[in-house]
């Protein structure tokens, strides 16, 4: 091992020694040139070995760097034979190398694998075997007092290295280190711009995603202060987003729908009775009642590879419908955030549109109730607010009622008034039942016609009865029909559209003109049984009801009454020494059950 070696000749000729250290130099500055000129890390490595070969004229070369272990590396060579050798390694401290890095100066050995001067590693002697390494001489590469790789040149013969070869390649080396260097200072900086670059595309894309957001957002917010309603919500999101929207009602009815060069052809709404049905595809279905039930946007995918995205619109608590989103292509998080914006001004726009039909409804129904109370003739200021909403007071001949078990008055009062217009009336709510005043030639096609659209929309049994209105005795109608609705329910008719007329039988009830004549039917009938009954707090009446519901059977009357047979015996005969004994011959026991029937429906009726 020598870090000082002599030279190769002991005397040369001083001329020839000239000439040739003339060629030495100039081919080291032309080949420093050359460095100067590449960019690549690989490339300037590739350079290296391959004018170092040239230079030195050894068998082979190569060059190692340090890793961030410390351990040496090939990396490029030149003039090698085994493929194997291509991948050495040494250990921190082991061979020619780690004397080069822990010294910063050139070494080098005549045959490497027989001195003793350097630590050996055996994987790596089991390399130079193959390759046929003898001699070896490695140098520095050098950037500032850092040592960041050997640069190595090897003959297959045992010799010494001259102290000329080692000078020329260590000055080799020293410009290879500058212009490895620089190499790498150019593929970091190639990397912070592409980095840079990415960074500034990223950065675009994000203001462009943030402008489209904000032209959206403007863009909803315009609907609702031009007035707009869901038709044009649904086209500005297929605008934006593409595919196909549907806005769904709280009930799951079609409200509106837009697609990608067409709008959706309505369907018939569907009911609030459950989760939305096969009128729409199952995963829409799906995730609309996820976004439902969790409050915030849902998406998934179906077999045909579609993507359903839903958001709910909501105010507060109060569920309001939801906005549906179908396509191809999987939505983004700006995607989905764009619809539920848009969720967000779709409950603007309803409670706009609730808020401008409740005072509606306070106007129109306050005249309504005022048509209701006072009746023909009307005053020039009804007329004329009348005449305002494109109502003539004088063609309203209809009164309707609706009632629903499910529904509030006030509910089916604004849906009433949505359809008001239609037939040029006024509706409401009038003494807590939803009340419509309008102008039809038919009042059964009318009541039809209502009860079906009500039933549509709530999903739910709905009683609508029209009872056409005689000079303007608008108020007599409506306690008609009012009254015949709540007499359907108690004649266990709880879905149906229809007039009065039907219940003619019944008119005694819902007639407030004829109640004297119920009140005398009733007396005649049954005086003498409520006057026992109220007295002695017996329940004759109840009992004889139930006779003639059991048709004179006294084993089920007995168990009907939950009194034993004997008891039921002595109650009739109390009601034969009270009406007489014969009380049930046919015309006498029919009028008794008529008048005990109208008895139980008036008392069902008047009671809260």
């Amino acid at each position: 091992m020598s870090e000082a070696p002599g030279r190769r000749t002991s005397s040369p000729d001083l001329a020839s020694y000239r000439l040739r250290r003339e060629r030495e130099l100039g081919a080291l500055y032309a080949t420093a040139r050359s460095l100067t000129a590449l960019g690549e890390i690989d490339a300037v490595l590739e350079s290296i070995v391959r004018e170092a070969h040239e230079l030195v004229g050894t068998d082979f070369t190569y060059l190692s760097l340090v890793g961030a272990d410390g351990k040496l590396t090939l990396k490029a060579s030149q003039g090698t034979i085994s493929s194997t050798f291509n991948d050495a390694s040494v250990p921190p401290g082991t061979g020619v190398g780690g004397r080069v890095i822990a010294t910063g100066a050139p070494a080098w050995v005549s045959n490497y694998l027989k001195t003793r001067d350097v630590p050996h590693d055996q994987t790596f002697d089991g390399l130079v075997v193959p390759e046929g390494m003898v001699a070896l001489l490695g140098v520095p590469l050098l950037v500032g007092e850092n040592v960041i790789g050997v640069l190595f040149a090897a003959d297959r013969t045992e010799r010494p290295f001259e102290h000329d070869e080692v000078a020329l390649l260590s000055a080799f080396a020293d410009h290879a280190a500058v212009a490895l260097n620089n190499a790498r200072l150019y593929d970091e900086s190639r990397s912070a711009l592409k980095q840079l670059q990415a960074a500034f595309v990223t950065i675009e894309q994000q203001v462009a995603v943030t402008e489209r957001a904000q032209a959206v957002h403007e863009a909803l917010t315009g609907v609702v202060l031009k007035g707009g309603g869901a038709d044009e919500i649904a086209r500005l999101l297929v605008e934006h987003l593409r595919g196909e929207v549907t806005v769904l009602d709280r009930a799951g009815a079609i409200v509106a729908g837009c697609a990608v060069g067409a709008a959706i052809e309505r369907p018939t709404p569907l009911t609030s009775a459950g989760p939305l049905t096969s009128a729409y595809p199952s995963t829409s279905a799906d995730v609309v009642e996820q976004a439902r039930r969790t409050g915030r946007w849902a998406t998934a995918t179906d077999g045909a590879g579609t993507w359903h995205s839903a958001a709910t619109v909501q105010a507060g608590d109060t569920y309001l419908g939801a906005l549906l989103l179908a396509r191809a292509e999987e939505p983004t998080a700006v995607d989905m955030r764009t619809l539920e914006r848009a969720a967000q001004i779709m409950g603007l726009l309803i409670l706009k549109e609730t808020a401008v039909a409740e005072a509606e409804e306070r106007v129109s129904g306050g005249l309504l109730s005022e048509l209701l109370v006072s009746g023909a003739p009307v005053g020039p200021a009804q007329r004329a607010r009348a005449h305002a909403r494109g109502v003539d007071i004088t063609a309203l001949n209809v009164v309707v009622v609706a009632k629903s078990e499910t529904r509030p008055a006030s509910d089916l009062g604004r849906r009433l008034h949505a359809m008001s217009a239609e037939w040029k009336g006024l509706a409401g709510e009038h003494l807590g039942r939803a009340t419509l005043l309008a102008a039809s030639p038919d009042a059964a096609g009318l009541a039809d016609v209502i009860h079906g659209r009500l039933r549509r929309e709530l999903g739910s049994a709905v009683r609508v009865v029209a009872e056409t209105a005689e000079a303007g005795n608008w108020g007599r109608a409506f306690e008609i029909a009012g009254r015949c609705c709540d007499l359907m329910q108690r004649l266990g008719v709880t879905d149906r559209g229809s007039t009065a007329a039907p219940y003619a039988m019944f008119a005694l009830l819902f007639d407030a003109n004829r109640a004297p004549d119920l009140d005398r039917f009733l007396a005649d009938a049954l005086t003498a049984l409520l006057a026992h009954d109220a007295q002695k707090s017996t329940r004759l009446v109840a009992t004889l009801s139930s006779y003639f519901e059991n048709s004179g059977n006294l084993t089920r009357t007995a168990a009907a009454l939950h009194i034993h047979l004997n008891t039921l015996l002595k109650r009739l005969e109390r009601v034969e020494s009270l009406l007489g004994t014969d009380w049930r011959a046919p015309d006498r026991a029919l009028q008794l059950q008529v008048a005990l029937r109208l008895h139980g429906l008036r008392t069902q009726l008047d009671r809260p």
